[in-house]
């Protein structure tokens, strides 16, 4: 949640995180929603995610191994961390921005 009790949830099944106003029944996309691959405007297999008090999202993209990004009403993502390895299976980020 966030710090204006908006719930944010990650759907493996459309590949995608939609978030959820006080009421609001339908969500909005505010990651992926483009099908499941590496484009900078999907994710894939995503596991957690961590909303920082700017309201940008950071997905554990499990399967590109990889940390995107995503600023309040971005079409695509800035990976900020990984893209080798494996996981992640979870993110964090301190009040610094460091994931």
């Amino acid at each position: 949640m966030d710090g204006n009790g908006s719930l944010y949830v990650a759907d493996n099944g459309k590949d995608e995180v939609r978030r959820y106003g006080i009421g609001d029944t339908e969500g909005t996309v505010v990651a992926g929603g483009n099908g499941s691959g590496n484009r900078l405007d999907q994710v894939s297999n995503h596991l957690k995610v961590f909303v920082d008090r700017d309201h940008a999202v950071y997905v554990s993209d499990c399967r590109n191994h990889r940390v995107p990004k995503w600023e309040e009403g971005a079409k695509q993502d800035i990976v900020v961390a990984g893209g080798q390895g494996k996981g992640p299976m979870g993110v964090v980020v301190d009040q610094l921005g460091t994931v």
